[in-house]
């Protein structure tokens, strides 16, 4: 069967395109051929694709997979849930396919995958609103001040993480005001993650670790502290989690105002994650 065919059945299938691209996309269309395919799964700015050829621009590495797999591999990632498009382009003379547009490309249908969970990442217990400056007043102030961390900063990570519940505990097992993962807890000596001061003391402890580490980037910072230093690195920024996304950009919005509300100039655009 040709390329031009395989397209053409596709097109006329959206029920198979559907199926098609949850399994992998590009390579994986052609199943009229019974052999071992070579994926190439991309990296740049911290997003993942798969492709059929190299990308350029892109560190890629290829896996080998056999069409009589019982199990598709997964090559994304951990992302959760999300949706992207397969483009067609011409490269080397040759027709290959990714789910990266690059120039030249064109659409060839759209795909929604879900992908395994891997990661403590999420969206935090606490709201988006006005800046609460009276909940733990003193021990936000005495903390900020012994650890050297912004005091703004720590009330807007506390404010995303758990609006100030002191017994807020998430799904993932983030306990106390600070939401602090028992390993973080062990890490700086918490004996009862749900004391206000003492999460708000850790809490500051590990933010100044962090922000030391990148070097004042509090957009990293909070990064880290939602899914972890491995992500960040793994990812050279922000991991491409929908849920850190969310929550990075939750902490910016809550940042610039509580900086605003302490009379103080911002220092963060409220603007998408990068």
């Amino acid at each position: 069967m040709t390329r031009q065919a395989i397209r053409g059945a596709i097109e006329r299938a959206p029920a198979r395109r559907t199926a098609v691209a949850a399994m992998l996309i590009p390579a994986l269309l052609f199943a009229a051929t019974l052999q071992a395919r070579t994926v190439y799964r991309c990296v740049r700015d911290g997003t993942v694709s798969l492709a059929t050829a190299p990308e350029p621009g892109s560190k890629c590495v290829a896996k080998q997979i056999a069409d009589d797999a019982a199990k598709m591999p997964n090559l994304w990632g951990d992302f959760g849930v999300f949706s992207g498009s397969l483009y067609e382009r011409q490269q080397d003379g040759k027709t290959v396919y990714s789910t990266r547009k690059l120039p030249g490309s064109t659409r060839v249908m759209g795909f929604t995958v879900q992908t395994p969970k891997g990661s403590p990442a999420h969206v935090g217990l606490g709201k988006v609103g006005k800046p609460n400056m009276k909940t733990f007043n003193a021990q936000f102030k005495s903390a900020a001040k012994r650890t050297g961390v912004d005091d703004a900063f720590l009330r807007s990570i506390a404010h995303a993480e758990s609006g100030f519940d002191r017994m807020a505990l998430s799904p993932k097992g983030a306990q106390g005001v600070m939401q602090l993962m028992p390993d973080v807890s062990n890490q700086y000596g918490v004996r009862d993650p749900y004391d206000s001061s003492t999460s708000i003391e850790a809490g500051a402890k590990h933010l100044k670790m962090l922000l030391r580490r990148y070097k004042g980037d509090v957009i990293r910072a909070a990064a880290a502290y939602n899914a972890g230093m491995g992500a960040v690195a793994k990812y050279g920024g922000v991991p491409p989690y929908a849920e850190t996304r969310a929550y990075v950009e939750k902490v910016q919005a809550l940042y610039s105002r509580y900086r605003t509300a302490m009379g103080r100039p911002l220092l963060v655009p409220e603007r998408p994650a990068q």
